[in-house]
Parts: C-alpha cells; sequence; structure tokens
C-alpha cells in the first residue's frame, strides 16, 4: 500500500512538472469564476498565484534535474565500467535511491 502511494505521489510530481498542469489550472480557476465569481476575492487570487508558481518551481527543478541525469548517463556510458545497477537507479523510488546511498558511503569508509 505504502509502496503504491509513494509511486502515486511522485507520478503527481512528475505530473506537475509537465505543461498539461498549466492547463488544468486555468481550466479550475476559468470553472471557478463561471460558477462562483462572488467567492473570487483577493484571498482566492494568491492562491491560485500560489499554485501557478508552485508550478513554475515544480517545472524549472523537473528541468533542472533531467538535465544532470542526462549528464550522468553520458559519464556513466563514457566510463565504461560503471555498474548495470547504478545506471539503472534513476528509475526506482527516492527511498530506494537513499538506502542505495547509504550503503555505498558505509561501504566506502
Amino acid at each position: 500500500m505504502v509502496r503504491y502511494l509513494a509511486q502515486g505521489l511522485t507520478q503527481m510530481g512528475v505530473f506537475a512538472a509537465q505543461p498539461a498542469a498549466f492547463v488544468v489550472a486555468v481550466l479550475y480557476v476559468a470553472t471557478w469564476l463561471a460558477f462562483d465569481r462572488e467567492s473570487f476575492d483577493w484571498h482566492s487570487s494568491v492562491t491560485v498565484a500560489t499554485w501557478f508558481m508552485t508550478l513554475f518551481i515544480q517545472r524549472a527543478e523537473h528541468r533542472d534535474t533531467q538535465a544532470i541525469h542526462a549528464k550522468l548517463d553520458a559519464l556513466l556510458r563514457a566510463e565504461g565500467s560503471s555498474k548495470e545497477a547504478l545506471t539503472r537507479i534513476d528509475e526506482k523510488e527516492p527511498e530506494a535511491i537513499v538506502e542505495h546511498r547509504s550503503r555505498e558511503q558505509d561501504a566506502n569508509r
């Protein structure tokens, strides 16, 4: 159960970095304005602005992470002696990656 929840949260984070997330947010605000314009006050405007800022930040971080992964993948391919498990680690859940890093750090001490 926890594993599926973690995978779902990871997928939601990936979705939030996609342009479609902005479309969903715009449609939500448009629907809100169409059906309940009176409740859309300055508090609501600040909330919507926070949502969009969060989406922009998520998108920028996702782009940076993907760029780092691409560079690391190129370095691992160039090295040639890298472990197969290490080249596929980005497909694991964050908790599994932290556990792997801890094992590697303990082994190098």
